[in-house]
C-alpha cells in the first residue's frame, strides 16, 4: 500500500486544518517513518510502555485509556483523525495510560524523537504541539466536569453534542447527514462514569424525547438547541482552526 506524503495528506484539504508553510511540511515529513493499519480494537500503546513513538490518527477512532487493577476502564478522552497520539508517554518514563481503536484505522508513525526535533527546528511547530497538548487536556477538562457534577442525562447530551460536532467538521456536509458513530453502550459508559444498564436506560430516554438518533453506527442530532440546553453548553460550538503534524 503506497504511503501519503505529508504535502498531499487529505486531512489538510479541510477547512478544520491550519494550512502549514511547504517547510514545516518538510519538516514533518522527514520526521514520518512509514504508516500502520490497525484493525478495530487493536492495542496502539499499552499502559507502561517505555518505546511508543509519536503518532497522528489519519483515519479511524480510537480512546485513551486507564485500568484499574480489577480491569475496571476508565475511557480518558476519544480520538479522531487529525489527533496527535504519544505526546504525554514522551513527559515521563512510561505511559501512563493506553490507547486503543475504536474502527479500523490508519496512523502517520513519527520517530520517538521527533517530539524534540520539531521544537527545535520549528518555533511554529513547537507552538502547534503544545496547542494540541492544551487541545487535549480541554477535552478531558469537559470529562471530569462531566463525570463530577453533571447528571446521567447532561453527560450523554454532552459526549453526544461534542462528538457529533468533532466528527461532522471532518466531513465535507458538515454532518447534515450524520456522523459515524462506532461507540457502544460500554464506551460510553466507561467515558463518563455510569453503569451500562444507566447509559442504556439515558440514551433510550433521549433518544425518546427526540433529541438524537442512533442508526446503524450513525449518530443524527434531532434537536440540537434542546440537546445542547440540556448539556449546558453554550456558543456556536464549532471546533476552533487546528494544527496538524
Amino acid at each position: 500500500m503506497s504511503e501519503t506524503h505529508c504535502s498531499a495528506c487529505p486531512l489538510r484539504q479541510l477547512p478544520l486544518f491550519i494550512p502549514h508553510s511547504g517547510d514545516e511540511l518538510d519538516l514533518v515529513q522527514s520526521l514520518k517513518r512509514r504508516e500502520v493499519q490497525l484493525a478495530a480494537g487493536e492495542t496502539l500503546i499499552h499502559e507502561g510502555q517505555t518505546d511508543a513513538p509519536l503518532y497522528t490518527l489519519l483515519t479511524g477512532w480510537a480512546f485513551r485509556f486507564k485500568t484499574l487493577s480489577d480491569g475496571r476502564r476508565q475511557i480518558l478522552s476519544f480520538l479522531l483523525a487529525g489527533d496527535f497520539v504519544g505526546v504525554q508517554q514522551k513527559m515521563g518514563d512510561a505511559s501512563a495510560h493506553g490507547v486503543q481503536t475504536l474502527t479500523d484505522a490508519s496512523l502517520c508513525v513519527f520517530q520517538r524523537d521527533a517530539l524534540w526535533e520539531l521544537h527545535r527546528r520549528s518555533p511554529t511547530m513547537g507552538f502547534n504541539i503544545t496547542w494540541l497538548t492544551a487541545h487535549e487536556e480541554s477535552l478531558v477538562d469537559d470529562t471530569l466536569l462531566s463525570v463530577g457534577r453533571r447528571s446521567a442525562e447532561e453527560r450523554i447530551a454532552t459526549l453526544l453534542i461534542l462528538l457529533f460536532k468533532r466528527a461532522a467538521a471532518l466531513q465535507p456536509d458538515g454532518g447534515a447527514h450524520g456522523v459515524p458513530f462506532p461507540l457502544t453502550q460500554q464506551h460510553v459508559a466507561d467515558g463518563l462514569g455510569l453503569s451500562l444498564v444507566h447509559t442504556n436506560k439515558t440514551l433510550r430516554k433521549l433518544e425518546k424525547r427526540g433529541l438524537h438518533r442512533i442508526d446503524n453506527g450513525r449518530l443524527y442530532l434531532r434537536d440540537v438547541k434542546a440537546l445542547t440546553r440540556l448539556a449546558d453548553l453554550y456558543g456556536d460550538g464549532k471546533p476552533p482552526p487546528r494544527p496538524l503534524v
